[in-house]
């Protein structure tokens, strides 16, 4: 099977094989392949409301790349979720007929609801036994994030917000680095919509926070001291809201350029990293959570569950 999640910020492919259905509900996926391109679907989205034509081509090239890898590795099925920046754009179509000519099947673009089920069915399946329940999953994309409780039986419920690392960036962090009114602007913004959303999943009954995408796992990376990305070493760690906090600060203080020097740091995401670990900080802290597990399984895989 053939997953893409395609952002605000970058597209991923997943090729896997699911397992049988008598293998268990916790059986994992087989990965075939893994890849991640950092495209920036959403520049500019929230100040044009609509695609930027340089984003839609640098999209194009990396769907591409990812069409010859279905068709090397054979996957029966595709499944090709869009999430904030195309339901943003007024210019939408565009990119649907984009998509239906280099990938050869149309885009779904999925409701909020819908991300959010998808995200937290690909984070909570496999996770380690003595994970105490409920969760509360996040996942910070580029233009939104989702806020999700449930347990292991399932989804209780869920809600998608316009906070994103891209959206926060583009709205209130312009300086190289950003002044502390620019971060104190965004944090107000924030801790506004958080509030809402904690108080209609509800979020803080929650007892474990999980949280998902590149913000997280890049944060968690710096946080742990690793000198490259190791998805096995960033996979369910487990990380203080003492060290979430110490990171951003870190992060918010520093150039784009110093932030390019540090391993872990994607170069894609070396400009939005600061507004994504103030997302995950003010999260932490609104929700009142002592720690964050990091999961490297996500809408991805959950994309991927649902062509079973």
């Amino acid at each position: 099977m053939a997953a893409i999640d395609c952002g605000t910020n970058s597209i991923r492919l997943l090729v896997a094989d699911l397992p049988e259905e008598s293998a268990g509900p916790q059986a994992p996926l087989a990965d075939v392949t893994r890849r991640m391109e950092i495209v920036r679907l959403g520049q500019g989205v929230d100040r044009t409301g609509r695609l930027a034509p340089e984003a839609i081509e640098r999209t194009r090239v990396a769907l591409a790349s990812y069409a010859a890898d279905i068709e090397k590795f054979g996957a029966q099925r595709v499944r090709m979720c869009a999430t904030s920046a195309s339901r943003d754009a007024a210019n939408a179509a565009d990119f649907t007929e984009m998509v239906r000519q280099t990938l050869g099947v149309a885009p779904e673009v999925v409701s909020g609801d819908e991300e959010a089920r998808l995200s937290f069915t690909g984070a909570v399946r496999g996770l380690p036994a003595d994970a105490e329940e409920p969760f509360l999953v996040v996942d910070i994309g580029g233009g939104s994030t989702e806020f999700v409780v449930g347990d292991r039986a399932g989804l209780r419920s869920a809600i998608s917000v316009d906070i994103g690392c891209v959206r926060m960036t583009e709205r209130h962090l312009a300086g190289d680095p950003p002044t502390p009114e620019q971060v104190a602007a965004a944090e107000a913004d924030i801790a506004a919509v958080v509030d809402r959303a904690l108080a209609a999943v509800p979020g803080r009954e929650a007892a474990t926070l999980i949280g998902l995408a590149g913000s997280v796992t890049t944060v968690v990376a710096i946080a742990e001291g690793l000198q490259g990305y190791d998805p096995e070493r960033i996979h369910y760690a487990r990380v203080s809201y003492e060290a979430v906090a110490r990171v951003t600060t870190d992060l918010l203080e520093l150039t784009r350029a110093q932030r390019l020097e540090i391993p872990v740091i994607h170069p894609g995401r070396a400009d939005v990293i600061g507004a994504g670990a103030l997302v995950l900080r003010v999260i932490m802290e609104r929700a009142g959570m002592p720690s964050v597990v990091a999961s490297e399984h996500d809408i991805l895989d959950g994309i991927a569950w649902s062509l079973r």
